[in-house]
């Protein structure tokens, strides 16, 4: 349990986060002249990743930041985390939905926020609790893929994925092995 000081800081620490996302997305507004649209900030992101983007349906945006390792991390945190995720954020107002998500455009952006275009984090994570989800195959017209249960769920209930590659829809590959159910 944390002491009223930790939790403090906690929250101190996720008020700098957004602040300084929202900072670096004015900063990004004044330098292309777009109008770049607020996102909701989480800090439920759990396991290893330190941070996440989701462009939702309604045209919104949601930025979902780990909280423990910003505790663990703060100063790391705020100066590569939070402009990893926002120069996302940037790259797809400016370039769209399917711009390369480490490519030229996201690397130039993080330049422009100061910070190093590094795809991933080397913080410190091994004892952060992870769940692991059971993966199922799907193939389109190029390759196969390996999808976890929640994308597996998600084409279940309807939802469609399409190959980067060849675009085409993926479509689950069924296992012949008898016994095998999902």
């Amino acid at each position: 349990m944390q002491s009223k000081a930790e939790t403090k800081e906690c929250s101190n620490l996720r008020h700098w986060a957004e602040l300084l996302t929202n900072e670096l997305l004015g900063l990004a507004s004044r330098h292309f002249g777009i109008e770049l649209t607020r996102p909701r900030i989480g800090f439920d992101l759990r396991g290893k990743s330190a941070g996440q983007i989701c462009l939702l349906e309604a045209g919104g945006c949601l930025i979902r930041y780990n909280a423990s390792i910003l505790e663990r991390h703060p100063r790391e945190f705020l100066s590569q985390t939070v402009p990893h995720e926002t120069a996302h954020l940037v790259a797809f107002s400016l370039f769209g939905p399917r711009v390369s998500p480490h490519g030229a455009e996201w690397r130039a952006i993080m330049l422009f926020f100061g910070a190093r275009p590094e795809r991933c984090h080397s913080y410190s994570v091994e004892d952060l609790q992870t769940r692991h989800l059971r993966r199922y195959d799907y193939h389109c017209a190029c390759r196969t893929h390996k999808l976890t249960s929640i994308r597996h769920n998600r084409i279940r209930s309807g939802q469609i994925y399409l190959c980067r590659r060849c675009g085409r829809p993926l479509e689950r590959v069924l296992e012949r092995a008898i016994g095998k159910t999902e």
